[in-house]
C-alpha cells in the first residue's frame, strides 16, 4: 500500500508542477507497472491500447460533443436563452433563474460542464452586468449552473465511468435525470429566496407583456425542447443506444439549426474542428487511464485495497463518509476526469464487496465531480466564469459557496433515498 500512496503522490505532484493530465496519469502508471512487472509487463500495452479505444460505448462522446458544438455555433443556444429569459424572468431572481434554467436545458444536449458554463456565461453575463445584478451571485449561478452539464444526461463523465465499470450508460443517463432536475429546482429555490431577502442583488424583471410575446418566447425554445425529447426519448423507450441517440441528436441539430438558426458550411466545418480537438484531448486521457488501470491490475492492487477496507470493518455509512472525505479533498486538487480514472479502478471492487449499486454510485461520483468543478484551486468552472466576467476570482468563489451546500444536501438525499436515482433506470423500456 505504501508504494501505491507514493505513486498517487507522484500523480498529484506532477499535476501541481503543471504537467498536463494525460501525462500526469501515464507517468506514474508506467513507473508502477515496471516496478511490479518489470520490463516484460510493458508487452501488454499493445493489447491495452487496442482495448481502451475499441469501445462502442466511447463512440457516443464525439457525437454528443459535435451536437453541442453545432447548437452553440449556429446560435440556437442564444435564441433559446432569449426565449427562456422571458418565460422565467418573472420568478424572483429574474435573469439569475434564467441562468440556471438555461444551463439545465443546454446540459440536456451537451454533456460537458465547462462547455455549458462557457456557452451560457458568454450569453448571460453581459446582460446581468448591464442590468445591475450582484457580481457574486451572478458568477456563482453561472459556475454552479454549468455543473448541471455532467449530471443531466447526456454526460461525458457517465460515459467514461460506464466504460471503466462495464455499467449500462443508458441506465446511468436515466439515473441522472431526476437528481439533475432536483438539483436544478434546489438551485432555483435558493436564488428565489436570496432575491427576496436581498432584492438589490437581483432586479425584478418583466415577463411576456401579451400573448404575442408569450408565443414568440415559446417558439424560441420549442426547437431545443424537441431536440432534447428526441435524443433522450429514444434512449428511455429503448429504441436507441446512447451512441445511436447521439447520432440522431447530431442529425436533428443540423436540421433544426438550418431552419431556425444560422446554419452554414462554416458552422459545420468549425464544429468538426472543435470536436476533433476536444475528443482528441479526452480520449488521450481515457487511454492513459487504461494504462494506469492495467498497472494496478498487474500489481493486484484492487484485491489489496478490497481486503484492506474489508478488514477495517467499516459500516456501509462509515464507508460512505470515507468516500465523502476522499472525493471532497480530491475535488479541490484533481480535474474531473482525473478523479474518475484514478479512483474508480481502485474502488470498484470495494463497491462490489459492499453490494453498492454501480448505477447509483455513478450518480454519487458525478455529484462529487460537480463539486470539484467549482472548488478552488482547480475548479475549472471558476476560471471559465472569471475569464468571462473579468471580475475578481474571489467573487466567483464566494458566489458558489451556497451552491456547494446545496450539492451536499443532494448527496445526503441520494444516500438516504437511493430511489431518487434508481427509479427511472429501473423502469426503462427495453432493458432488464
Amino acid at each position: 500500500m505504501l508504494d501505491l500512496l507514493i505513486v498517487f503522490g507522484v500523480f498529484l505532484g506532477v499535476l501541481a508542477v503543471g504537467l498536463s493530465v494525460p501525462f500526469a496519469i501515464a507517468l506514474p502508471g508506467l513507473v508502477y507497472l515496471v516496478l511490479h512487472g518489470g520490463l516484460p509487463a510493458l508487452k501488454g500495452l499493445g493489447l491495452v491500447s487496442w482495448g481502451s479505444m475499441n469501445s462502442f460505448t466511447l463512440t457516443a462522446i464525439p457525437l454528443f460533443i459535435l451536437m453541442a458544438e453545432i447548437i452553440q455555433r449556429s446560435g440556437l443556444s442564444h435564441k433559446t436563452y432569449v426565449g427562456l429569459a422571458k418565460l422565467v424572468a418573472p420568478i424572483p431572481g429574474g435573469l439569475l433563474q434564467t441562468n440556471i434554467a438555461s444551463c439545465a436545458m443546454f446540459a440536456a444536449i451537451n454533456g460537458s460542464s465547462v462547455a455549458t458554463a462557457a456557452t451560457i456565461g458568454s450569453v448571460a453575463y453581459p446582460q446581468l452586468k448591464k442590468r445591475g445584478y450582484s457580481a457574486k451571485i451572478s458568477a456563482g449561478s453561472l459556475a454552479a449552473g454549468g455543473t448541471l452539464g455532467i449530471l443531466i444526461p447526456p454526460s461525458l463523465a457517465m460515459i467514461v465511468y460506464g466504460s471503466f465499470t462495464d455499467t449500462s450508460v443508458a441506465k446511468l443517463f436515466m439515473a441522472g435525470v431526476i437528481p439533475g432536475l432536483l438539483l436544478t429546482a434546489l438551485f432555483m429555490l435558493y436564488v428565489a429566496v436570496h432575491a427576496m431577502i436581498k432584492p438589490q442583488d437581483a432586479p425584478k424583471e418583466k415577463g411576456p407583456r401579451n400573448l404575442a410575446e408569450l408565443f414568440t418566447s415559446l417558439k424560441e425554445i420549442t426547437p431545443f425542447v424537441l431536440l432534447i425529447g428526441a435524443t433522450m426519448g429514444t434512449l428511455y423507450l429503448g429504441l436507441a443506444t446512447p451512441t445511436e441517440s447521439a447520432a440522431i441528436g447530431c442529425m436533428l441539430a443540423i436540421i433544426i439549426s438550418a431552419f431556425t438558426a444560422d446554419m452554414s458550411k462554416e458552422v459545420i466545418i468549425d464544429s468538426f474542428k472543435a470536436t476533433t480537438r476536444s475528443v482528441g484531448n479526452l480520449l488521450f486521457i481515457i487511454y492513459t487511464a487504461y494504462i494506469f488501470a492495467y498497472a494496478i491490475s498487474v500489481a493486484g492492487v484492487g484485491e489489496q485495497v478490497t481486503t484492506w477496507v474489508v478488514d477495517l470493518k467499516l459500516s456501509r455509512m462509515e464507508f460512505f463518509l470515507a468516500l465523502f472525505v476522499l472525493y471532497t479533498v480530491l475535488g479541490c486538487l484533481v480535474e474531473s476526469f482525473g478523479m474518475i480514472v484514478i479512483t474508480v479502478p481502485l474502488l470498484y471492487p470495494v463497491l462490489l464487496s459492499y453490494g453498492i449499486d454501480p448505477v447509483w454510485f455513478g450518480i454519487i461520483l458525478v455529484v462529487f465531480i460537480e463539486l470539484g468543478q467549482i472548488s478552488p484551486p482547480i475548479g475549472i468552472n471558476l476560471f471559465v466564469i472569471q475569464s468571462i466576467s473579468k471580475g475578481k476570482f474571489s467573487d466567483v468563489v464566494m458566489g458558489t459557496v451556497p451552491f456547494h451546500i446545496i450539492m451536499f444536501v443532494l448527496l445526503i438525499l441520494l444516500v438516504v433515498f437511493p430511489e431518487i436515482a434508481l427509479w427511472l433506470p429501473n423502469h426503462m423500456l427495453g432493458t432488464k
